[in-house]
């Protein structure tokens, strides 16, 4: 495998804007992905959990392909929330710093959509949305996806549990210049198959990263064996004690972390709760003052907390174990990034004791 991004193919003026970033050694899923769609470019199903590298794996190969000097819409990358979106814009933009001007625009919900309406009148070549405003803008006739020629479905699994395969299909539709469609996914239940099927014409190329490589090596895995009724104060204690730490908290459900978000700051433990009953402009003032360091933890549902990246969080806790080890292997990467340590932290019944072992 190559062990550089000169060696996987990626240009000179991308890697400089890498170097920039502090991206020098590429993961497991960029030594796979891109050889194989910087040179053939036909459609791709490829397993990987968010940290793993895997915008850079698509991202890179799709700007190579991008034409500068043609002011149209080239490339797409629709993904299922509106972090994730404004997440992979942004580090195509940071990708893009010393190249030819490669212009990338976000659509999504909980925007002002008469501006997104403007900034489509100027050149772009590459758009990042979520369907349901991707769809909206076309029901305006704001948007010409006609000269597509790569589609990127990113967390494809999220976007088919949230009930968004029939919009799926109808974008897809709407690009008949395409030439190939790269689907990412971190599990692939049964349903995954069947928009295969609907979106891929010939027999994709399959890559999927060996779990023991996705497992982040710089995060300390640790459990607590905990009755029900144990859990709150032994969450209460833990961040009382690390109070200089920050961390985000997984619960399975909406209620669950209300609950415990409002044990937490009745402590005097700045708090929130990012769960689906919020506003799109509640979620925004929340990941607001998380990433500004005015919240010191987040507790969250696994949907709600897609395209989470927040640097410097030192503990994961899984107030609940999740039904998929991938998901646990999800949560688990929000913390140990960027070269620094991070703690996971998995609270368990007795009963549940062999399942951990499985995971493990």
């Amino acid at each position: 495998m190559a062990k550089t991004f000169k060696e996987l193919g990626v240009s000179a003026r991308l890697i400089q804007g890498l170097d920039e970033l502090g991206i020098t050694q590429p993961t497991e899923i960029q030594q796979q992905t891109i050889p194989f769609l910087n040179e053939d470019g036909g459609d791709l199903v490829a397993q990987a959990q968010t940290g793993t590298g895997k915008t850079a794996a698509f991202g890179l190969p799709l700007l190579m392909k991008m034409d500068a000097g043609f002011p149209r819409i080239q490339g797409l990358v629709v993904a299922p929330t509106r972090e994730l979106a404004k997440q992979i814009q942004k580090q195509l933009f940071r990708f893009t710093k010393h190249t030819a001007k490669i212009f990338c625009e976000c659509l999504c919900g909980g925007e002002d959509i008469k501006r997104q309406i403007d900034a489509l009148k100027r050149p772009t070549h590459v758009v990042v949305a979520t369907p349901g405003r991707l769809l909206d803008l076309h029901k305006r006739h704001a948007i010409d996806l006609s000269r597509v020629k790569y589609v990127v479905l990113d967390e494809a699994d999220e976007m088919l549990s949230m009930g968004f395969k029939e919009q799926l299909g109808d974008i897809l539709g709407l690009c008949p210049a395409r030439l190939a469609t790269w689907l990412f996914s971190a599990t692939f239940p049964p349903s995954i198959q069947d928009l295969i099927g609907q979106c891929m014409t010939e027999q994709p190329k399959h890559i999927k990263v060996d779990r023991a490589k996705v497992v982040n090596a710089d995060i300390d895995h640790r459990y607590a064996i905990l009755r029900r009724e144990e859990k709150d104060d032994w969450v209460a204690d833990f961040v009382t004690k690390n109070s200089k730490q920050r961390g985000l908290i997984f619960c399975r459900t909406k209620a669950g972390a209300i609950t415990l978000s409002q044990k937490l700051n009745q402590l005097g433990v700045p708090t929130e709760a990012l769960q689906g009953d919020l506003s799109q402009l509640e979620r925004d003032k929340i990941m607001r003052a998380f990433r500004n360091e005015k919240l010191r933890i987040l507790v969250a549902t696994d949907v709600m907390a897609r395209g989470i990246d927040v640097a410097g969080l030192s503990f994961v806790i899984h107030y609940q174990l999740p039904d998929q080890l991938d998901y646990y292997t999800h949560r688990s990467g929000r913390t140990g990034r960027a070269g620094q340590k991070g703690l996971s932290i998995a609270l368990i019944p007795n009963r549940e004791k062999r399942k951990l072992e499985f995971m493990e």
